[in-house]
């Protein structure tokens, strides 16, 4: 789903399922491993040096390694914000994620090798892309009240 606003739907569904994740990083997180993609075709790696795709950063390890960077990226926004901060749950929060997109991608394409490693990707396949499209869009079409509600009782208005 590169450059799709399909991981939003997720995204919002799960962040308000799950208060305590931040909802801004995990929004974040659920769609930073896309930079991969973008510059993989801006920069022509695929034609000129055989670079998947969805490479690296699609995979649990490569993920994860984003997601931790990520992490110590808000942890720095938000003390610039004057937020408090939890580093161990925004590091939670980007994990969550990044981990969410790399499962819900790794049911489309054939490149990504979660497991990496190991070349076996064995969510490939289990969901059509209408599975995993309309997944994402009921996601959205849930989350978006459901996280509205959600804050609404977590900060209610005097």
């Amino acid at each position: 789903m590169p450059f799709t606003p399909f991981h939003f739907g997720p995204a919002l569904l799960f962040a308000a399922l799950f208060g305590y994740l931040d909802f801004w990083t995990f929004m974040i997180a659920n769609v930073i491993v896309d930079f991969e993609p973008l510059l993989v075709l801006i920069l022509g790696l695929d034609l000129r040096y055989g670079y998947p795709l969805h490479g690296f950063f699609h995979t649990f390890i490569g993920g994860s390694l984003v997601a931790l960077a990520l992490a110590e990226v808000m942890t720095k926004v938000y003390k610039h914000l004057r937020r408090k901060t939890d580093i161990r749950k925004l590091r939670i929060t980007a994990l969550s994620g990044v981990w969410l997109h790399i499962v819900l991608d790794s049911f489309l394409y054939t490149d990504i090798k979660p497991l990496f490693p190991l070349s076996w990707n064995p969510f490939y396949g289990v969901f059509s892309a209408f599975d995993v499209y309309s997944f994402c869009a009921l996601a959205f079409l849930l989350g978006m009240p459901l996280y509205s509600l959600m804050n609404l009782k977590l900060h209610p208005k005097h």
